[in-house]
């Protein structure tokens, strides 16, 4: 069967990252396939389109940032498909995350791109063999990355638990399916959670193998121009994410399926495996906090900064122009919930819950963890060197900034800061009468997480100052100086929960730091899920009311949600499921 039709489908493409990427290829013609596999831009087209549906920025869900359906938000927006799912409106005909067919159209790219984009019929560079063989090599572990990446955006949506206690993934496709291949493929059945792990794993290895571990120098086909393309360390670092789900509780078998306590064991030590191996073949270095200015701002433009292993970069106000205040032009359609706010410890290390912190709750946002700052706006924080935010009534008198002044206006009492642009005029520049672009970079793998990863490992394993064969680090070790570089004064507090020997509750700690760090990445809604926490808290806010020179602050319920138990777990799409009888439904569905 002729595979032309399919690629004819991607000509029309021009690429979802900025003009000048190294990614970036267009296309305005179609040929045969016995032309079309001797063109090196069509060929590596195929390729580059399972780039460029991965999201450049982090609002890829109907517009808004996935936090919004955890306790870390709301979005203010009534109309948005996420407000839908959070008040029960998710059922297997309509799911704000669906990615079922999206990723298997990546698959299809890629796999046709490996069968025949990769043969001696081709020559990626026609003079120079050396440069042919660099090329070819690091597409084809591209490709190997790329069907990993889809794999794991499958498996974290719709990987789960059946009603007869099966842990499934998703119907695993390695070659490019033909229509004569349908009839087949539509009578494939889930693989098991762990098969999809092991696959993505093994995807991986096959990546690193190929790719260079990192673009540096001046290399034309390998240096700093072709930074954003799937690297060693990325490979790397994905597998550590796809152990760490694989090991995760919400995604192991029931009943008569139900592992051993061995057999978990053995899956928590492979998270540790995969992570120190991501740290030290990867050479990844030692974690780094997060700034604003490695995220946001002209600096970013083509520079990866060694927290990133594999993002995505553009050039736009879109996150501006939905999330900036109303009165600075904007949506503020993402709303920062109280409940993250008071999870944000005390500079000294204390939760705000514990007396030894200092904290008042009528000058709540002093003394607090440096990515607080980092993550969100409040009441009297300045605005992007503007002025203060004016989230407070007065009597009859709301402040501009807050809830009833606009009726875009914060429900919570907080605004989104991180991923903004500290550009004041950025919406609107009163001496130009226009509005401007900033450079961002959307980080989908960070350094960060490797640690995290391997901190909750060696937890699960060997409780928080416990070693585990392979690593010489503790999960202890891995907080205290990820908080110590977060500005985290004392590790008094965190001393004392490590002496408790409370495995529990030490996991429950560095879960909260995970949350923290990872604040509006898309991480915390799979987070919830793997770990079986809570999904259905209710959304708190705060209101000031000015008195005087300060303010009282009063916390009240901002949005009750309705997501039942079987949110647990994502439904598989009906569509498919009528079309494949043989594909068994998550549990609940």
């Amino acid at each position: 069967m002729k595979k032309i039709a399919y690629i004819a489908a991607i000509i029309f493409l021009s690429t979802s990252w900025a003009c000048d990427d190294a990614l970036g290829t267009k296309y305005n013609d179609t040929f045969g396939d016995e032309y079309t596999w001797t063109l090196p831009d069509v060929a590596l087209g195929t390729l580059m389109n399972a780039y460029n549906s991965i999201p450049s920025l982090p609002n890829s869900y109907g517009n808004d940032l996935l936090d919004v359906a955890t306790d870390n938000a709301l979005t203010g927006t009534r109309s948005s498909s996420l407000y839908r799912f959070v008040q029960g409106g998710l059922n297997p005909t309509s799911n704000a995350l669906g990615n079922w067919s999206l990723a298997y159209d990546q698959f299809q790219y890629i796999h046709t791109f490996m069968e025949n984009g990769l043969g001696s019929n081709i020559k990626y560079n026609l003079s120079d063999s050396v440069r042919d063989k660099k090329i070819r090599d690091r597409s084809r572990g591209e490709a190997y990355f790329l069907r990993a990446w889809w794999g794991m955006e499958l498996l974290k949506v719709f990987g789960g638990v059946t009603e007869d206690g099966q842990a499934l993934g998703y119907p695993i496709i390695t070659k490019f399916i033909t229509e004569e291949d349908r009839e087949e493929i539509n009578k494939k059945t889930r693989n098991t959670y762990e098969e999809c792990v092991l696959q993505i794993i093994a995807d991986c290895d096959s990546a690193f193998k190929y790719l260079p571990l990192a673009y540096t120098g001046g290399d034309v086909d390998l240096g700093t121009t072709q930074e954003g393309r799937a690297s060693g360390k990325a490979a790397l670092a994905l597998q550590s994410r796809a152990a760490l789900y694989g090991a995760s509780p919400g995604y192991q078998p029931a009943g008569s399926f139900a592992l051993s306590t061995d057999s978990l064991q053995k899956k928590w030590e492979r998270v540790v495996h995969l992570s120190e191996r991501a740290i030290t073949m990867g050479n990844l270095g030692a974690y780094t906090a997060l700034k604003e200015n490695m995220y946001v701002g002209n600096s970013v433009q083509q520079t990866t900064h060694a927290e990133f292993l594999f993002r995505k970069w553009s050039n736009n106000r879109t996150l501006e122009n939905q999330n900036f205040p109303p009165l600075f032009f904007g949506q503020g359609r993402t709303n920062p919930s109280q409940n993250l706010v008071d999870a944000y410890p005390a500079k000294n290390g204390y939760p705000i819950s514990d007396v030894r912190s200092g904290y008042n709750s009528q000058n709540p946002y002093v003394n607090r963890d440096d990515r607080f700052e980092l993550t969100l706006f409040y009441n009297g924080k300045i605005f992007n060197s503007e002025r203060p935010l004016e989230i407070y009534t007065q009597g009859t008198a709301k402040g501009r900034d807050a809830a009833g002044y606009d009726y875009n206006n914060t429900i919570t009492g907080y605004y989104l800061k991180k991923f903004l642009s500290p550009i004041k005029e950025m919406l609107y520049d009163p001496s130009t009468l226009s509005a401007k672009n900033d450079y961002h970079q959307y980080p989908l793998l960070r350094r960060a997480e490797v640690y995290y990863n391997l901190a909750e490992a060696l937890s699960e394993l060997a409780g928080a100052s416990g070693t585990v064969s392979g690593s010489s680090r503790t999960a202890y070790s891995i907080i205290r100086d990820i908080r110590t570089k977060n500005g985290i004064t004392s590790t008094a507090y965190l001393d004392e929960i490590a002496a408790e020997s409370d495995k529990e509750k030490f996991l429950l700690f560095i879960l909260n730091e995970r949350r923290l760090e990872f604040a509006f990445e898309n991480e915390r809604f799979f987070d919830l899920r793997r770990r079986m926490m809570p999904l259905n808290e209710s959304i708190r806010g705060i209101s000031a009311e000015k008195e005087g020179t300060g303010f009282i602050y009063t916390e009240f319920v901002a949005e009750q949600r309705s997501m039942t138990e079987n949110y647990q777990y994502m439904p598989l799409p009906y569509v498919e499921t009528l079309k494949n009888p043989n594909l068994i439904q998550n549990k609940g569905w």
